[in-house]
């Protein structure tokens, strides 16, 4: 690796106008016929001193929000009601006393037609439900029912 001054200007201004590592290899290969690998540019753009922007900078991940944040009273039931388990436009929830292997809480819920599943908050903030019923898909009202019971139930344990 052995530039001379000017060319050690121009990878410092292919550097300045955010050029990638990778498209600085090419260049030195064509305009200067120097055959470097990739560590070997890096450590020459080290050398320089000199800093590659970012074009585009790492966008911060967001949990994804599944669980709105005012429940309405009628939805916040404690318990199953195993006598209704199909009582009209309720949905209820329970929280198991010990979370699933994997999940951070988990517990079942009752929708208002009678339909039993498994749910689950994982580590990274995800919901999900396991329906006992294979192919079973709540209604939309029942899903919101259940967020929003949900929620004042994680509300309660100080989640």
């Amino acid at each position: 690796m052995s530039l001379d001054e000017a060319q050690k200007a121009i990878v410092k201004e292919w550097v300045a106008q955010g050029m990638k590592l990778a498209d600085i290899q090419k260049r030195l290969d064509s305009e200067f016929s120097l055959r470097l690998t990739y560590m070997e540019v890096r450590f020459l753009v080290d050398d320089l001193k000199v800093v590659p922007k970012d074009v585009d900078p790492p966008k911060p991940v967001e949990p994804p929000a599944v669980i709105p944040t005012a429940p309405p009273a009628e939805a916040a039931v404690s318990e199953p009601e195993p006598d209704l388990p199909g009582a009209a436009g309720r949905v209820s929830v329970a929280v198991d006393r010990l979370a699933k292997p994997g999940a951070i809480v988990s517990g079942k819920v009752t929708f208002s037609d009678g339909q039993t599943a498994d749910w689950y908050l994982d580590q990274t903030g995800r919901l999900g439900l396991s329906p006992k019923q294979p192919g079973y898909r709540p209604p939309a009202p029942d899903v919101q029912q259940f967020q929003m019971a949900l929620e004042a139930e994680l509300s309660k344990l100080g989640f």
